[in-house]
């Protein structure tokens, strides 16, 4: 299956291509500022900083820029992959990071489901999901950036 995905066509094109995978790479790191910028804005609301700011209207400001860097990650990650399935799919750091988005995404469909309104005063169950968020993308991002050197 790794051999079929790295002789595809589109992993010939994103690796004989000289510009296709560092424009890619690039591009997986602005949607994680995107997510982390976006969901860690959040995520720190809820955990006491920025108390003058209404949670729901930061939640509805940041989701936007959090799908929109999400979805740019799956695909420039699904592009560099691709690339590079074989080396990648023996590494424990990209499983790690593949659990640790597991990890994230199950937190915030938890999230969701619980406090689908965002009261001004945070209960201390959003609190504690909001930390497990912060602490999830930010194992995301460290370990996505330790791939490139393990």
């Amino acid at each position: 299956m790794i051999t079929a995905i790295e002789g595809s066509v589109l992993a010939r094109w994103v690796g004989s291509e000289a510009l296709v995978y560092p424009i890619a790479n690039t591009a997986h790191v602005i949607g994680a500022i995107l997510v982390v910028g976006g969901i860690g804005l959040l995520d720190l609301r809820l955990l006491g900083y920025g108390k003058g700011i209404a949670p729901a209207a930061l939640s509805r400001a940041v989701t936007p820029l959090f799908l929109i860097g999400f979805g740019l990650m799956v695909v420039t990650g699904a592009l560099m992959f691709v690339a590079d399935a074989e080396a990648l799919s023996g590494s424990g750091l990209f499983w790690s990071k593949m659990v640790l988005i597991g990890i994230a995404g199950l937190n915030a469909l938890t999230f969701r489901s619980l406090f689908a309104q965002l009261p001004d005063q945070i209960p201390d169950t959003a609190k504690g999901l909001a930390t497990v968020s912060l602490i999830t993308w930010i194992g995301v991002v460290v370990t996505g950036r330790l791939i490139a050197y393990f």
